[in-house]
């Protein structure tokens, strides 16, 4: 098959044949339809993760036709049309047990732990656990957008974040999780601030529902929190840092009013000094998210059946295998607007 592989952390990736993957005996063969190009992709290939191995082949959101299968697997049949969470969960440890697959103690996930998805076919274990059903009227390329950005997003806004209608949201961060997150608390009927430096991404958030944009180029290092209070009269009942930086971790705290909920989304790779004493002073929540796990996406489908939730409005950019290696380079330097999904038969 053909695969985006890299020979070492920050060399050139490159298009190359490989072989065909086989299935395990719980798991499944998918033959990719679509996959997201994400910022948690680039910091796999820069080597910000461990247990990566080289050479590899990245890729973790994805949707495809189930190819082959385990002897083990039960629900799964070839030309099945399935998606998978980014976090593939054992389905027998205690985390799962408990339904917290997104947290398992076992996890594997496509593109990190084993070669992933920027590829034609991509290896999937514990089928039975972790694959989701995708409905006929449902494309690859919106499905591909669900796996790890919008369902991350739906749990941090939903379910961690225990948004209700008529609070105050603060987005920091509008890539393309930051911009699921706008869309999904508008659509549980929040209102919702949008806080980034670019341009065309708070138009982006306007357009999915945010009420208020606020572009923080034009404000000093740690000042959009203060803005972000000014403008809500008090501050945000729930606020998310989408991007994973120091300092839009710390203005998502500082953005929040008395016993307020921080979710944080973005990956950090290194640690953040944040204000504990307004934390104890105000009694704020400081809450990570992790994923979704797969048993958790049918009120997501639902909504996005229903119309309340438009995904494939976020996927801005299609592109094919050999344009993925100049696209996941560029990410260091550039996130782009909205979500860039890969076609591998394009």
């Amino acid at each position: 098959m053909r695969a985006v592989v890299f020979d070492e952390f920050g060399g050139r990736p490159v298009v190359r044949e490989v072989p065909d993957p086989e299935p395990s005996r719980d798991g499944v063969v998918v033959r990719v339809g679509a996959t997201g190009l994400c910022r948690s992709d680039w910091h796999g290939w820069m080597g910000h993760d461990e247990g990566i191995t080289t050479p590899h082949v990245p890729g973790h959101e994805l949707a495809g036709v189930v190819h082959s299968v385990g002897s083990d697997v039960v629900r799964w049949t070839p030309g099945d049309r399935v998606t998978v969470p980014f976090i593939c969960a054992c389905g027998r440890c205690a985390a799962c047990a408990d339904g917290n697959q997104q947290v398992c103690e076992r996890q594997e996930q496509p593109g990190f732990t084993h070669w992933g998805s920027f590829a034609e076919y991509v290896p999937l274990r514990h089928a039975d656990t972790n694959l989701v059903a995708l409905p006929r009227t449902m494309s690859f390329t919106t499905a591909a957008s669900l796996g790890c950005r919008f369902a991350t997003a739906f749990r941090a806004v939903a379910g961690q974040g225990r948004v209700r209608p008529g609070e105050w949201v603060a987005v920091h961060g509008c890539g393309g999780v930051g911009l699921s997150a706008v869309m999904i608390a508008a659509a549980c009927g929040a209102r919702v601030v949008a806080v980034d430096v670019s341009p065309g991404a708070l138009e982006l958030a306007r357009t999915f529902g945010a009420e208020v944009c606020l572009d923080a180029s034009a404000l000093g290092e740690g000042e959009a929190g203060a803005a972000v209070r000014d403008l809500t009269g008090g501050g945000a009942h729930l606020s998310l840092d989408a991007l994973g930086a120091p300092v839009t971790c710390v203005n998502s705290v500082q953005s929040l009013r008395r016993q307020g909920r921080h979710v944080q989304v973005g990956l950090l790779p290194s640690g953040v000094g944040l204000p504990m004493d307004r934390v104890v002073a105000l009694e704020l929540e400081i809450l990570g998210s992790h994923g979704m796990a797969a048993h958790a996406y049918p009120a997501m489908m639902a909504m996005v059946a229903s119309g309340a939730l438009r995904p494939d409005l976020l996927v801005t950019k299609e592109i094919g295998l050999d344009a993925v290696p100049d696209a996941l380079t560029a990410l260091g330097t550039a996130s782009g607007t909205g979500v860039t999904v890969i076609v591998p038969g394009a």
